[in-house]
């Protein structure tokens, strides 16, 4: 068997766990992922997406493009496909319009929310504007005046954007806000400003369990959704990773059915929403130590992957060896050493003389077993 053949199983594996960890027929649904080609080489297919949201059960999907070569003019013709996959999924998707500010964003809103579109798409990292500018204003009243959501990037490459974020909240009252990726770029102010504001939520869409549990412990439970960020996120990581940190957490059987798609759901067909309660979760995360450094040497060698580079100072391999430490884990510490050798043995075989698909098709692999030996690590208690 080869070492990616083996890595297959190894996921496949996980889709078990991830049945037993579920609540009993539960209404899953993503609310973020993509369709298209992006700048940075990504692509994400309708086919495989909505073959995974079949996999899973997964019952809908917010969609946008990505940052598309021919984004330009205003982002027209990777919205028109946008609204054409939307078309083709039988409502299993729903279509969000991107915009780009520098280009008619308001006409371009209209223009696709009259097409169908049943929500809005923000980058201000990729479309490179700040959250004080002046034409986010009337995207707000639109979004309130139409009832669409609005789901804005909340994740890497952003200076802290938790003050004008609430600003516009709290001038267009009513508007329904998703922050993407938990808001990891600004979490103390976006967690601290727009914690308890109803019809403002969080998306999962995150690398590691410690964000999450840092959100949990700051928002209510009902401002929680679930997503992937498809082709970014792949499953099971996604869904297993939500479930168990919320679980973690404290969230009760009402609380994890809301984040894994009621709440979504309410959100797309604007309906009422569910109260909100309290945060959830400590302030401090108990780990056994060895878990500790394993997530320590992960954490070093995550970016060398996601950038295709040899391990050079081998923090994989330090992480394997921390795993042979069994400290009254055994059975959480050999699945963790399963998952690392094998995406081992897949960097190295991407590194050799494939072809540029199957080098990438390893790589990416081999993050996603990096990806569920982390959950293990950082969610497994002392």
């Amino acid at each position: 068997m080869t070492p990616f053949d083996r890595a297959n199983a190894i996921v496949e594996s996980y889709d078990a766990e991830l049945r037993a960890e579920l609540p009993e027929g539960p209404y899953l649904f993503d609310a973020h992922t993509h369709l298209g080609d992006d700048i940075d080489g990504m692509h994400a297919e309708y086919e495989e997406l909505t073959g995974v949201l079949d996999r899973y059960g997964i019952a809908g999907a917010f969609v946008f493009c990505l940052d598309e070569p021919d984004r330009e003019p205003a982002f027209c013709v990777p919205n028109d496909r946008t609204l054409a996959h939307a078309s083709n999924s039988g409502g299993k998707l729903i279509p969000f319009v991107r915009l780009d500010l520098t280009k008619g964003p308001l006409e371009e809103a209209r223009r696709a929310l009259d097409l169908g579109a049943r929500g809005i798409k923000l980058h201000p990292r990729a479309q490179a504007f700040a959250l004080d500018d002046e034409r986010l204003g009337p995207i707000f009243e639109l979004a309130r005046d139409r009832a669409v959501p609005i789901l804005i990037h909340g994740g890497r490459g952003l200076p802290p954007i938790g003050a004008h974020l609430e600003g516009l909240v709290r001038r267009f009252e009513g508007v329904r806000l998703i922050v993407a990726h938990a808001g990891i770029a600004d979490m103390a102010g976006l967690a601290g400003r727009l914690g308890g504001i109803p019809g403002v939520f969080f998306d999962t869409s995150v690398w590691s369990a410690v964000d999450l549990l840092d959100l949990f412990r700051q928002v209510p439970p009902e401002q929680v959704v679930y997503a992937s960020d498809y082709p970014y996120g792949r499953q099971p990581n996604s869904l297993l990773l939500s479930v168990r940190a919320a679980k973690l957490a404290g969230f009760d059987d009402r609380q994890l059915r809301d984040m894994l798609g009621e709440t979504a759901r309410r959100i797309a067909d604007n309906e009422p929403l569910p109260e909100l309660t309290t945060p959830r979760g400590a302030a401090s995360l108990v780990q056994p130590l060895t878990f500790a450094r394993i997530h320590q040497y992960i954490s070093m060698a995550v970016p060398m992957l996601w950038m295709r580079q040899r391990d050079g100072i081998g923090a994989l391999g330090l992480a394997v060896n921390a795993s042979h430490e069994r400290d009254g884990h055994e059975e959480a510490s050999e699945r963790i050493e399963e998952l690392l050798v094998t995406a081992a043995d897949l960097w190295r075989e991407g590194g050799e003389d494939v072809s540029d698909d199957e080098r990438v098709a390893a790589m990416r692999r081999a993050i996603q077993l990096v990806n569920l030996a982390d959950l293990i690590a950082v969610t497994t208690r002392a």
